[in-house]
């Protein structure tokens, strides 16, 4: 292992502190990192991280709105009723966060990894993730009408009685989909996508 490959030693690490009622708008994070930290009614709307890790930490009722997010992490947090409108994250590792009761419409996010992320029952209506893995995330009941969920590795992910009525899904992994626990009408699937879909109703397919 090179030099190159262990994390720049001027990273800030800040661990076990709770934050309450601060004001962060529009503050801009780099290089820091937060470990089993808790943020409780803090504002950080338009606020900006780029190469921030969160580790185990709570978001309580925290403002996020119309936030970006790059190349940053937050794995194993917590978010409770967040508000995420407009937010933005690009390239981001929310490895087995989980989303309780947040407002997150409309929220955009491009790359990164979401694997095992709950957002069980969430609202999802018309959000935008592309280019993303989300293997084994929790997706039950979530309402996904209307959203862009393009080019997502979704395998293994629980998706029972999920709504993705006039979704578009074309390059998405839909090999956990249960078409009979699914809402899919008006979806927007590829023809490679249709096939896969039909043959696991027990349908087959010939020319």
């Amino acid at each position: 292992m090179s030099e190159h490959d262990h994390e720049p030693s001027d990273i800030e690490t800040v661990e076990d502190r709770v934050y309450q009622r601060e004001d962060w708008y529009a503050e801009e994070f780099t290089a820091r990192r937060f470990v089993r930290c808790e943020f409780h009614q803090v504002d950080l709307t338009e606020a900006v991280t780029r190469g921030v890790s969160f580790l185990d930490c709570v978001f309580g009722n925290v403002q996020l709105n119309a936030s970006r997010h790059t190349d940053s992490a937050f794995t194993g947090c917590v978010f409770k009723g967040c508000n995420l409108f407009d937010a933005e994250f690009t390239g981001c590792k929310l490895v087995g966060s989980r989303f309780q009761d947040c407002d997150l419409r409309p929220l955009r996010v491009t790359g990164g990894d979401w694997s095992f992320v709950g957002l069980n029952g969430a609202d999802l209506r018309g959000v935008t993730f592309q280019q993303m893995r989300m293997r084994e995330a929790d997706l039950t009941k979530a309402k996904c009408s209307g959203a862009v969920l393009t080019d997502l590795d979704l395998s293994g992910a629980e998706l029972q009685d999920i709504d993705l009525t006039r979704a578009e899904l074309r390059g998405s992994d839909l090999s956990a989909l249960d078409l009979t626990r699914a809402s899919l009408a008006g979806a927007i699937v590829s023809p490679e996508q249709a096939a896969v879909l039909v043959t696991s109703l027990g349908l087959q397919v010939h020319g």
